[in-house]
């Protein structure tokens, strides 16, 4: 998805797209064979411990070939920041940041200090809510006009991406200090000394937890209610792709004959 919609909004084709394709399948084998990276404390013998190790910390090159991807297509691109953009650049960001953190679990001795604590759950929520979460609605706000044939608020959508990442980070970024400072994961209650950082983060949650509701009207509103401007075929002035040459929404029969397709 971010593959796509960069180039949309960098108009300019994506860079090296043969190394993406390789890094991807790169990073789908190293995937099946980095799982006990989860089981460093669990009294692992050290060669099982130090293969794990060096295979995740592996993960980091073709994971980094497609970050320099996506920032090499925004070279020289002449960049427009519509929403589904903001929300491509804050997964650049917020990913990178949790790739991070990932080597530094990665690294069998220090993972001893870090498993189990906060310092994972910052982690894993910096790699899914930005990898994950912020890709589906870059998609959403990418495809929406055409899905529903109405243009959205951009004024809405970025008070949504704006409310995402300030939450997102109030919410996360603290964790990391919680878990370095000995915070475990999975309890009821904490200590005392815990009460500062994890009050910040509940007021991020709250923040980021309100912007979701944004982006459900923002939905809701292009599907059933009745918007001043209407979308055309190609919404995007960089998009490529079939999709594009259709009215929006597309005709329940889309092509009546094969296109042609022409490289």
């Amino acid at each position: 998805m971010i593959s796509e919609i960069i180039p949309a909004f960098a108009r300019k084709p994506l860079f090296g797209y043969r190394f993406m394709v390789f890094a991807t399948i790169i990073i789908a084998f190293l995937g099946f064979i980095v799982w006990m990276h989860h089981m460093f404390t669990t009294g692992a013998p050290i060669g099982a411990q130090l293969f794990f190790m060096y295979a995740t910390m592996l993960i980091a090159v073709p994971t980094g070939i497609k970050i320099f991807n996506w920032v090499a297509t925004l070279f020289k691109g002449s960049i427009s920041f519509e929403t589904p953009m903001l929300f491509a650049l804050g997964f650049l960001v917020m990913f990178t940041i949790g790739g991070f953190s990932g080597l530094m679990l990665a690294l069998v001795p220090a993972d001893y200090q870090y498993r189990d604590s906060y310092f994972v759950v910052a982690h894993f929520h910096y790699v899914l809510v930005s990898g994950s979460l912020f890709t589906i609605i870059a998609a959403v706000y990418f495809w929406l006009p055409k899905w529903t044939g109405h243009m959205y608020s951009e004024t809405l959508g970025k008070w949504h991406f704006w409310l995402s990442v300030i939450g997102m980070n109030v919410t996360f970024f603290p964790m990391h200090f919680l878990g370095l400072a000995g915070m475990p994961r999975r309890i009821p209650d904490y200590p005392l000394q815990y009460t500062d950082f994890n009050q910040i983060c509940t007021v991020g949650s709250f923040i980021f937890g309100f912007a979701q509701l944004i982006f459900l009207y923002i939905v809701l509103k292009s599907c059933f209610g009745k918007s001043p401007r209407t979308a055309v075929p190609r919404v995007w002035e960089g998009a490529k792709g079939l999709e594009w040459t259709l009215s929006s929404p597309p005709p329940y029969h889309t092509f009546e004959t094969a296109p042609e397709i022409h490289h």
